[in-house]
């Protein structure tokens, strides 16, 4: 029998046990020119529904159960531009509930097929309003009928900050051993970057929280929201970051291509996060800066990005 290595988790009840506790994963080749600046991802796509929003989905289901506000006889129903509702599909399909999702129509081809395989129904909307025209349906269809559903409204439910309150921040200040020093992400709901940095501020005062969108409302980061001209999420904080940062679409690309090239196989917005990420360091020194990366780039093979030059 072969020797088991201590601290190595080697079986789980339940999907849900594989969720969190992701590694952190250097940025070496990024840090070139840098003044002592350590760069650092938080490795999110290593969750199993392949996404950072599996810590959310999970919280947002289990507090349902555990209030009462879903029974088994209540579909599951929120907008989505993918990962949120893979990720509401996948333990939706491990623990017996149904799943519908109002989900945007030019969502990537792998996204849809994901859903599909993993059992949800979803309901497309007009692409031109992108996801908030996906919110504005789901509230339709349960204004219409709340008997039939089980709303979690990733937006506005307070359980999608404190997921990451509760383990996303506690783990990158372990990681760091307490070095860290800046961080960034991106907003979308805003509950990574809102929750996260609510609780590194009260591990280490000191700390600088950046915030990460798109710098046009239109854009082709999805996923992210430009907030000045979306539906703003009830659970978002201005307050929380020192600094708020735009992107490109064109960088966020260019560097998604950089780093498949340097090993690492994200999605769009670990480009555009990184993307602010660098901005920091460039002007920065003695640093450890930590960045998420939200998702794989399996999910986005379909885009024509991957072929063009930067």
């Amino acid at each position: 029998m072969p020797a088991v290595t201590p601290g190595i988790v080697r079986t789980s009840q339940s999907v849900l046990d594989l969720i969190g506790k992701t590694p952190l994963v250097r940025l070496s080749s990024f840090e070139r020119g840098l003044r002592n600046v350590e760069l650092w991802a938080k490795a999110e796509w290593r969750n199993p529904g392949g996404s950072v929003k599996d810590r959310p989905a999970a919280r947002m289901i289990l507090d349902g159960e555990r209030s009462g506000a879903l029974t088994r006889d209540k579909i599951i129903v929120d907008a989505t531009s993918g990962n949120t509702g893979i990720a509401y599909a996948m333990i939706g399909a491990a623990r017996g509930y149904r799943v519908r999702l109002c989900v945007p129509s030019n969502v990537t081809p792998e996204r849809k097929r994901i859903l599909r395989a993993f059992g949800a129904e979803i309901v497309f909307t007009d692409p031109m309003e992108g996801s908030d025209g996906a919110i504005l349906k789901v509230k339709a269809m349960y204004a219409a009928d709340p008997d039939l559903y089980f709303y979690p409204d990733q937006y506005n439910n307070a359980g999608n900050w404190l997921s990451h309150y509760d383990t996303t921040a506690p783990e990158i200040f372990e990681q760091t051993e307490g070095r860290v020093t800046h961080f960034v992400a991106g907003l979308g709901t805003s509950g990574t970057f809102v929750g996260t940095g609510r609780r590194l501020r009260e591990l280490s005062p000191a700390i600088r929280l950046i915030s990460v969108q798109p710098d046009s409302p239109l854009h082709g980061l999805e996923g992210l929201k430009h907030m000045a001209t979306a539906i703003v999420p009830g659970i978002y904080d201005p307050a929380v970051a020192d600094e708020d940062i735009g992107v490109s679409t064109e960088e966020a690309h260019e560097l998604t291509r950089q780093l498949a090239q340097a090993g690492l196989f994200v999605g769009i917005s670990s480009g555009a996060n990184l993307a602010g990420a660098l901005q920091v360091a460039r002007r920065m020194s003695d640093a450890v800066i930590v960045v998420v990366f939200c998702d794989g780039g399996e999910k986005y093979l379909s885009e024509r990005f991957w072929d063009e030059k930067g």
